[in-house]
């Protein structure tokens, strides 16, 4: 099934069940990989057969490539410290029939997948499906321990957009020496600890300029209940120090809110590691153009876990051919997809007696 999956990867065909079918039915996919002509798959059984695949296997070989590339990385092109871009991608094309997700009032279901990016490859990905990760306030925080929990002993600063404004999960991450920068909602309620900006001297360069740059306590939202028995919200202070660095554009007139546990980077390199976000939406719509991460073949949890895991480690295959021969996205995976058929036709012209030489002059 992953040969087949990564048959369509490349091929520049849409994914769905109807060309997984074909192409595992194809004569050429049959002899490539010892099948007989007998063996065929239909494909109203692809969806319950991705269900009984052990996600798990392809979770694992997702997770040690990423490590052996990772390793491999010019370290002298790395910043200081490792950003990883955390931000959720949502996934609802022909969600109706699925069988658990998240419910919208529309009817359908949602898939939500977190993913981890550190500017090079995924280095995490979650699969939520339950009703509370409807909320990034839920789902973000999960995938960032996990990815925590995989790299004990890490370096990583975590950006995150602003999906993420709880101040118990600021505090929880604080509490675990767990760094981030999130970008926060502008005119947070909060307390001025310290300033950290020197009144006489102000920090600007190109259209920027630093706003603020303070240690900060935040408020959050306690839920009581009234004597009525309706709940409302109070606010109340949370002792945890962050940092809080604001700044604005002056020929946009835009303000810019970053809430961090930072204090060693200056207000630039906190607004400049910020900017580096931009590169998960980058890869996102690489994942949903190219790999067709935005269909869904398997209307079962487990099976969108193993289609999900197959587009990583093809990612990466992908990715890794792109940086090694200077390509775009759209130039590699084309040049894959044709390598891979002429690979594909001298096999075939060795296992008929031929010669392949006579058709690929070298």
């Amino acid at each position: 099934m992953f040969y087949c999956s990564c048959s369509v990867f490349f091929d520049n065909v849409r994914l769905s069940q109807r060309t997984l079918e074909d192409t595992f039915n194809s004569s050429v996919f049959k002899a490539l990989f010892g099948l007989g002509e007998e063996e065929r798959v239909r494909r109203s059984s692809i969806s319950e057969i991705l269900s009984k695949i052990d996600s798990s296997y392809f979770k694992e070989i997702y997770e040690q490539m990423y490590l052996r590339l990772a390793e491999s990385y010019d370290k002298t092109k790395i910043a200081k410290y490792n950003l990883i871009r955390v931000d959720s991608t949502i996934v609802a094309d022909a969600c109706s029939k699925l069988k658990e997700g998240i419910d919208q009032k529309s009817g359908k279901k949602l898939v939500k997948f977190s993913f981890s990016f550190d500017g090079i490859l995924p280095s995490g990905v979650e699969v939520f499906t339950g009703q509370k990760y409807s909320s990034e306030d839920s789902a973000l925080p999960e995938a960032v321990l996990r990815h925590v929990r995989k790299e004990e002993h890490h370096h990583n600063i975590y950006v995150i957009d602003r999906g993420l404004q709880s101040t118990r999960t600021m505090k929880e991450f604080e509490e675990g020496s767990v760094k981030f920068i999130i970008r926060s909602k502008g005119n947070r309620k909060f307390e001025e600890i310290e300033p950290l900006l020197d009144a006489e001297k102000s920090l600007k360069w190109d259209d920027w300029e630093v706003l603020k740059d303070s240690k900060v306590k935040l408020y959050t939202g306690n839920p009581i209940q009234n004597k009525r028995g309706k709940q409302h919200y109070r606010q109340e202070k949370v002792e945890t120090v962050f940092r809080l660095v604001v700044i604005g554009n002056q020929r946009t007139n835009r303000e810019f809110w970053f809430l961090t546990n930072e204090f060693n980077l200056s207000a630039k390199e906190i607004s400049d590691y910020y900017r580096k976000r931009w590169d998960i939406e980058v890869f996102f719509r690489f994942l949903k153009q190219e790999l067709n991460l935005s269909h869904l073949v398997s209307m079962n949890k487990n099976g969108i876990e193993v289609m999900v895991y197959m587009t990583m480690i093809a990612a990466m295959l992908l990715l890794i051919y792109k940086k090694a021969n200077n390509l775009g996205f759209k130039t590699a995976k084309r040049r894959i997809a044709m390598e891979l058929r002429d690979m594909i036709t001298t096999i075939l012209i060795i296992f008929a007696g031929g010669d392949p030489g006579k058709v690929f002059k070298t």
